[in-house]
C-alpha cells in the first residue's frame, strides 16, 4: 500500500446471489473479473467471521474471532464438489430485494449444509479435512465444541450454562464432547469448506492482481467462544460476568457517550502470555488476506472503560493498553506487518506515536473534510498524508449521495462547492468526490461501491445510531456493468493509480 492505488468495499454478504447472501461462488469471481477490468487493485471487505441474529447480524460482534461465516458458502462450490445435487438448489429464498433476509436464509442453507455433511460422512475420512483441522486446531477445537454447545443448550448465552461447562470442567466436556460429536464434527466441515473455497478464491484474486483488504474488529462479543474459552485474557468476575465493557466518551455527537458492552481485555494477563491469543489471531487474518485493517486502533493504545453496571458510557475512564509492545512482539514475527489502523474520531497524540513507530497507515474520509475551517481540516483532500487510506465514505458512512441529501450542513455544501469550484446537483455528488479522493496525495483510495453507483441513503450497510435493520444491504445482479469498469479504469489511469 505504498504505491498509488484505488480499490472497491463490497461485503462478501453484498455480492449478488441468487441464495439470497452474497457467498464465494460464481458472483465473488466475476466482481474479481471486474475490479480487474476496471484497474482496481483491492478488495476491501468486513470481518469473515460468524454473525448471528441475535446481535443484528453484526460482522463486528461474532461468537469466534477466528472461525468464519457458514452462509457465506457457495451452495454452487458444494454442487461442483459432489456435496450437493443441483436439485437441492431448486427451493431458493424469495431473492427480489436488496435486502437479505436472515432468518430464511439460514433456515435454506442449514438444510443444504445437513445435506453436504451427511454426504461428505459418507465418503469417508478425507486426509484434506483431517489435515486442515490439525493445523487450525488451537481455535477449530473450542469453536466447533461451543458451538455443539450453545445448540445442545438451546442458544442460551454461555455464562447461563450449568457451572461446570460455563467453568470448562474437563471431565464435563469430554463426555459432552463425545454426546455432541457429530455436530461438532459438522462445525469443522463447515469451516473446512469456507476456508477451503476462500483460499480458491483469493488465489484467483492474487491471478488478477487483485489484493484484499480484510478487517479486526478490537474487541469480541460477550456470548463468544473467546470469551469462554479465554476468560483470563478479559476483566471478568468470579462468576465470568463482565466487571468492565468497552465503550467510548461523550463527545460532540454524544453526550453520554456510546456504550458498546463488549468485555474488555485485561493486558496485563496478556503481557503474561506474551501476548500469545493476540498474536494468534492477527497471524490468522494475515494468513487470510493480503492486509488487515484493525477497527478502532486507539483501543489498542488506551481504551475507554465503564463498570458494567453503568447505564451511559459517562462514568468510564481511559486505561492506557501497551500497544507498542505487544507490535513489538508481532514484528519480530511478521516484519512486514501488512496493517493498516482505523484511527478516525479524537486521536491522542500517543495514538500517532504508536502508529508512526510501526509505520502504519491511517484512515480519511472525505465526508468529514467540509466542515469548519477547511484549510486545516485534515481530511480535506491536500491536507491528507500520503502515507495513508483515503475513503468517500466507509461502512459506516451515509453513501455519498445520501450525505449530500441529508447529513450535510449548508456550511458543508458550500466549502464543498468553493473546493471544487462549482456548484452541481445531488446526483453529481459521488462522481466529484470520487475525482478529490483519487486526485489526492493519499496512496491508496477505496470507494465503496454504492458510490460507484450513485446510490442513495436507502443503500447504506450500516447506521451505527441505528438499533437494527443493518448489515442487510446486497447488490442486485447486473447493476454493476462495464460502464461503471470503463469509467473508473479511466479515472484510476488519469489519476496516476494504475499500474
Amino acid at each position: 500500500m505504498n504505491q498509488r492505488g484505488c480499490g472497491i468495499l463490497l461485503h462478501v454478504s453484498s455480492l449478488p446471489s441468487r441464495y439470497g447472501i452474497g457467498d464465494l461462488g460464481p458472483e465473488a469471481y466475476r466482481f474479481a473479473d471486474f475490479l480487474s477490468t476496471a484497474r482496481q487493485r483491492f478488495w476491501q471487505i468486513l470481518p469473515l467471521n460468524p454473525t448471528d441474529p441475535a446481535t443484528d447480524n453484526s460482522p463486528y460482534l461474532s461468537v469466534s474471532a477466528f472461525a468464519a461465516n457458514p452462509l457465506l458458502i457457495s451452495p454452487d462450490r458444494l454442487v461442483e464438489d459432489g456435496l450437493l445435487a443441483p436439485s437441492d438448489l431448486d427451493d431458493v429464498p424469495e431473492n427480489s430485494t436488496n435486502q437479505i433476509r436472515h432468518e430464511e436464509v439460514i433456515r435454506f442453507k442449514n438444510a443444504l449444509f445437513d445435506r453436504a455433511f451427511t454426504r461428505f460422512r459418507d465418503r469417508g475420512q478425507s486426509e484434506a479435512f483431517l489435515g486442515f483441522c490439525e493445523q487450525n486446531s488451537a481455535w477449530l477445537e473450542p469453536f466447533s465444541l461451543f458451538t455443539a454447545l450453545k445448540t445442545h443448550f438451546g442458544g442460551r448465552v454461555w455464562t447461563d450454562w450449568p457451572k461446570e461447562i460455563r467453568d470448562r470442567n474437563q471431565d464435563a466436556l469430554s463426555e459432552l464432547r463425545e454426546t455432541l460429536s457429530e455436530t461438532v464434527r459438522r462445525a469443522k466441515f463447515l469451516q473446512y469448506i469456507f476456508f477451503r473455497q476462500w483460499t480458491d478464491l483469493k488465489a484467483y484474486c492474487r491471478e488478477k492482481g487483485v489484493r484484499i483488504l480484510g478487517d479486526i474488529p478490537i474487541y469480541v462479543a460477550r456470548d463468544s467462544v473467546d470469551v469462554w474459552s479465554h476468560s483470563e485474557i478479559f476483566k471478568l468476575d468470579s462468576e465470568k460476568q463482565p466487571r468492565f465493557v468497552a465503550g467510548c466518551p461523550p463527545d460532540y455527537f454524544s453526550a453520554t457517550g456510546q456504550l458498546w458492552g463488549n468485555p474488555v481485555y485485561d493486558w496485563e494477563a496478556l503481557r503474561a502470555s506474551n501476548y500469545r491469543w493476540w498474536i494468534d489471531r492477527v497471524l490468522h487474518n494475515i494468513r487470510q488476506f493480503d492486509y488487515v485493517r484493525i477497527d478502532h486502533f486507539r483501543g489498542l493504545v488506551g481504551y475507554w472503560e465503564v463498570p458494567a453496571d453503568e447505564k451511559t458510557a459517562v462514568n468510564g475512564r481511559w486505561v492506557p493498553a501497551p500497544a507498542a509492545e505487544f507490535l513489538a512482539k508481532l514484528r519480530e514475527i511478521c516484519p512486514d506487518l501488512p496493517i493498516f489502523a482505523e484511527d478516525l474520531g479524537v486521536i491522542t497524540p500517543d495514538v500517532v506515536r504508536v502508529m508512526e513507530q510501526f509505520n502504519l497507515p491511517g484512515m480519511k474520509v472525505l465526508q468529514f473534510a467540509f466542515g469548519g475551517d477547511v484549510a486545516k481540516n485534515p481530511y480535506i483532500p491536500y491536507n491528507v498524508p500520503r502515507h495513508s487510506v483515503l475513503y468517500t465514505g466507509t461502512h459506516d458512512n451515509n453513501t455519498v449521495r445520501g450525505w449530500f441529501e441529508r447529513d450535510a450542513t449548508e456550511e458543508e455544501k458550500r466549502n464543498l462547492f468553493r473546493y471544487a469550484g462549482r456548484t452541481f446537483p445531488s446526483p453529481e455528488a459521488p462522481e466529484v468526490l470520487m475525482r478529490l479522493a483519487l486526485s489526492s496525495p493519499a496512496d491508496t483510495v477505496i470507494l465503496p461501491v454504492q458510490d460507484v453507483l450513485n446510490l442513495g441513503v436507502e443503500d447504506r450497510m450500516n447506521n451505527p445510531s441505528a438499533p437494527g435493520g443493518n448489515w442487510r444491504w446486497k447488490l442486485l445482479p447486473g447493476l454493476l456493468n462495464g460502464n461503471h469498469a470503463r469509467f473508473l479504469s479511466d479515472l484510476t489511469e488519469i489519476y496516476g493509480r494504475a499500474e
